[in-house]
């Protein structure tokens, strides 16, 4: 196993207050853990979703994130009840199935400067939400777009989902023999910045994907591997967790680096390469065993196509885009959030109105 080289922060005036804040256990906004946590799950135990909730907790604890400064959105299953398990003190909003994506698209050009995290299924993206899910990527709006990816429809008692393997059999659903739909491969056709898959069994790495998805400009994919204990969880299933534990191959590992640190690197150079987002936060990548380059769109596809021939589990981050524009800056939006423009500013004025009529006679 290669080892990750050790990150030394520089010496800062800021030192001795997150000496005191971490003697508090406070992070560095001033909030506890506890400030990050919702409500107690009803999910079966043992669900992989539950644990991907708890490193959304840890991601946003460790960043500083604000709750008030947060929008979760899911749509309809299993997955979409995440959101109920963490950051209770944040904005969430749970939609109709396969409709997350226009509601996030309408409530994050309403205010751009939200954190938006929208948590959906295998089922709730790759079936009914499909085209909604490619729209939103088209249009890059900003927000980590996670998918709690089991194979199955969890909440309506274990049928196939669009991602279920090829000649899998379950007990009530029989025999699947229509191949799956990778949504990481989707993701990058529809032009989006940043896909990642991950395993919700490694909590590490899942921590450092949303970490870092959350810096990202535009629109982030983690597409998260989530064993369904109920209905899914034979042996021989790609989205259980003996198997995924038995066949994890990571293209690379990474740290993230908030903007706020400085670093000093203590190792050789080229032994690690560094991509920076919007926020100026960098990602510092290891490759571990394939020279995987994620900022090449057609190696990140050719990666995807082999592993899915080959029925490979590759974790990591696939493909990174940080030059897109957002939707926010496409649409020239500015620094002032819609909903924060006074009423009188937003309408046209009675003679604006007047004269465009005039113009259409």
């Amino acid at each position: 196993m290669t080892t990750v080289p050790v990150v030394k922060l520089a010496a800062s005036s800021e030192a001795p207050a997150r000496a005191a804040s971490a003697a508090k256990k406070l992070n560095i906004i001033g909030l506890e853990r506890i400030d990050y946590k919702g409500a107690d799950s009803t999910l079966c135990a043992g669900c992989g979703h539950d644990s991907i909730a708890s490193q959304i907790i840890t991601a946003c604890y460790e960043m500083g994130v604000r709750p008030e400064r947060m929008i979760k959105l899911s749509g309809i299953g299993c997955s979409s009840k995440s959101p109920a398990y963490f950051m209770s003190r944040s904005f969430g909003i749970n939609t109709l199935h396969g409709r997350m994506a226009p509601v996030a698209t309408g409530a994050l050009t309403a205010n751009h400067k939200l954190y938006g995290i929208g948590v959906s299924g295998d089922g709730d993206t790759g079936s009914i939400g499909l085209g909604n899910f490619k729209h939103m990527l088209r249009r890059n709006l900003r927000m980590v777009y996670i998918i709690e990816n089991n194979g199955v429809y969890g909440l309506t008692k274990g049928q196939f989902s669009a991602t279920a393997d090829i000649g899998q059999e379950l007990r009530h659903a029989g025999r699947n023999d229509l191949p799956p739909v990778d949504l990481c491969l989707e993701a990058i056709a529809a032009e989006c910045g940043f896909v990642a898959r991950g395993f919700a069994g490694d909590p590490k790495q899942v921590v450092a994907l949303i970490k870092a998805a959350l810096a990202h400009g535009g629109t982030a994919v983690l597409d998260i591997i989530s064993p369904c204990v109920t209905f899914n969880n034979k042996d021989e299933s790609t989205k259980s967790y003996s198997w995924g534990k038995a066949n994890d191959e990571r293209i690379n590992d990474f740290t993230f680096v908030p903007p706020q640190e400085e670093i000093r690197m203590e190792f050789k150079p080229g032994e690690m390469k560094e991509v920076e987002l919007h926020d100026g936060s960098r990602i510092l990548l290891k490759n571990l065993d394939q020279s995987h380059d994620p900022t090449d769109r057609n190696a990140a596809m050719n990666l995807l196509q082999d592993a899915r021939e080959n029925q490979l589990f590759i974790t990591g981050l696939i493909y990174v885009n940080p030059n897109r524009e957002s939707l926010a800056e496409h649409e020239n939006l500015g620094d002032t959030p819609l909903v924060q423009i006074p009423n009188e500013k937003l309408r046209p004025s009675r003679e604006s109105l007047q004269k465009i009529t005039a113009s259409m006679a």
